[in-house]
């Protein structure tokens, strides 16, 4: 009897990923697992907050058997062909002395500028760098922190009964946000800081993390993606062979799509 071949995951030009906060108490890694034992992929780009060693310092940390998938899957695509990317973020800053290293397959660099299959030179960064204009600071802040916890503890125990009655996740934590005049202001100027940089060095757009909340789209010409993460929105930004930009869920379904950008029109000679 002969089998039949079991087809292959579709091929990425890039795959980026940031806010896996590994070793958290809100950390999806059994989802994240699955999404990167199905990957193949040329370069994965690390964006960021990929072990929360502020949660490790400041509380007990969370690492199970879920959590040790992703660092085995992280090594079997290396050891596939995968190039991986470090860009480190404010979660796992000290990770930034090593900024410059280059092992076999993977570099660490504080920040990274990825080439598209269609010419778009983006810039990827994590996104901390524009705290100083998104973030008020005071007493303000630090309540707005402790309540963000609270509410992705709610998100967790809510997602738990939903798994219970057999259905899909639902980001309590991502629709509450929406809700909020204020966060939805923080957001604005986040994407606003994040596209001038990206205009002032000269480039076609932005790949980002930082802020929890997964985005992808034009303005204004410049390409604003931010790849979410895996404690709220379990999404990931992957650039398609032609270089088209999707913004998938951990599942696979496309969140929002950028087409490749249109060949520019060749000039024939002119008649003699």
């Amino acid at each position: 009897m002969t089998t039949m071949p079991t087809s292959l995951p579709p091929r990425r030009r890039a795959v980026f990923v940031s806010d896996v906060h590994l070793g958290s108490k809100h950390c999806h890694a059994a989802e994240l697992a699955d999404f990167l034992t199905g990957l193949r992929c040329d370069r994965l780009y690390l964006v960021g907050d990929i072990v929360d060693l502020w949660w490790m310092a400041q509380r007990r940390a969370r690492w199970d058997a879920a959590h040790n998938r992703v660092v085995e899957a992280l090594h079997a695509l290396r050891r596939a062909g995968t190039e991986l990317v470090y860009v480190p973020g404010n979660h796992d800053r000290p990770i930034r002395r090593f900024c410059g290293l280059a092992l076999p397959r993977m570099s660490v660099r504080r920040r990274a500028i990825h080439v598209t299959a269609d010419g778009r030179r983006l810039l990827v960064t994590h996104g901390d760098d524009y705290d100083g204009v998104t973030h008020f600071g005071g007493l303000q802040e630090r309540f707005g922190d402790w309540l963000y916890y609270r509410i992705l503890t709610g998100n967790q125990i809510y997602n738990r009964l939903r798994r219970h009655m057999g259905q899909r996740y639902w980001s309590l934590s991502e629709f509450l946000k929406r809700q909020s005049g204020a966060a939805e202001r923080y957001i604005a100027r986040f994407v606003h800081a994040g596209l001038e940089d990206a205009r002032r060095r000269g480039l076609d757009g932005i790949v980002c993390g930082h802020i929890h909340r997964a985005a992808l789209f034009e303005h204004d010409g410049l390409v604003y993606a931010n790849d979410g993460d895996w404690v709220e929105s379990l999404s990931a930004l992957v650039e398609e062979p032609d270089g088209t930009l999707r913004l998938l869920t951990h599942t696979g379904e496309t969140r929002a799509l950028v087409p490749p950008r249109p060949p520019m029109p060749v000039a024939l000679p002119d008649a003699a």
